[in-house]
Order: structure tokens, then sequence, then C-alpha cells
């Protein structure tokens, strides 16, 4: 198994000092599983990077089974989706479901109430980016019921 992180140096040619980068190799750190706090059905957790202070950023990969969804959240900071595989989908409180695919990108605001997760049908992948704010990225709220989530697109 590979190292879990290795810290490559090499001299910034703007300022001469030596700087530090962080690789971590794929398979390094172990997968988890959605916690039922958090989640509804079967949900993979791969953690991709926490940032070392000051930098307030991290990010995971999120696999979501057929039917598998977050609960509602919010970010303090916001966040951003980037869909790696699959299909989903996504809804923020007040407004319809929208079908969600690979390539696509979701921003959701600061404070901003929402969910995301798979079609019930396809599985689907994405990298989720947030920042940390007085030590929290998210702050998990009721899950979303089987009755909100199989209203689906309204397109579907």
């Amino acid at each position: 198994m590979s190292p879990p992180a290795l810290r490559v140096s090499h001299i910034d040619g703007n300022t001469a000092k030596r700087a530090n980068m962080i690789l971590k190799r794929i398979g390094s750190q172990p997968s988890m599983k959605g916690p039922p706090d958090w989640f509804t059905g079967t949900v993979r957790l791969d953690p991709l990077h926490a940032a070392p202070e000051p930098s307030r950023v991290s990010c995971a990969l999120v696999t979501f089974e057929p039917g598998a969804r977050s609960h509602w959240h919010t970010h303090p900071l916001g966040q951003t989706l980037l869909v790696t595989a699959g299909c989903g989908w996504t809804q923020c409180e007040g407004e319809p479901i929208v079908e969600i695919r690979a390539g696509d990108v979701i921003y959701c605001p600061p404070g901003h109430k929402h969910w995301h997760g798979a079609s019930p049908t396809t599985a689907m992948s994405h990298i989720a980016i947030q920042e940390t704010l007085d030590g929290r990225s998210v702050d998990w709220l009721e899950p979303v019921t089987d009755e909100q989530y199989l209203v689906g697109p309204p397109d579907a």
C-alpha cells in the first residue's frame, strides 16, 4: 500500500523559499460508509483532502447507490459539487427537483437548505467541495422523505 501522503519539496522561482506540496495517493485513505444520521440508503464516502490551516477547504468523493440521498442540510460557506458519474437529483428548499449528470457542476450558496443523491434507478458520484467555518462545514437536518424524493424532476 502507498504511503498516505508524500511531501514534495521544491524551490519557488519567485520567492526562493522552500515550499512543500502534499501528494495523497489514490486508495491511501480508507472509504467510509455514509452514516444514517446524514444519508438515506447506501452511500460511500471517500475522503480526498482536508487542507491544512490557513486553508478551510475539504473535499470528498461521495457515491450514492440508486435511491440513496443525503438528508437536508446547509453549509456555512456554501458547497460546490462536481458530478463525476451517473445520474442523480438535487433540490433546494422550495424549488423543484433537478436532474444532475456526469460533468455538471452545482453550487449551493451559504446557508441554502438542499439535498442531493442518486436517481431511483441509477447510481451517482460527485466530488463535494466545501469550506469550514468555526469548526464545521455542514449542518445536517432532517431526512428527505420518500414522498419528497419520489416527486422527481418535473420533466422526468
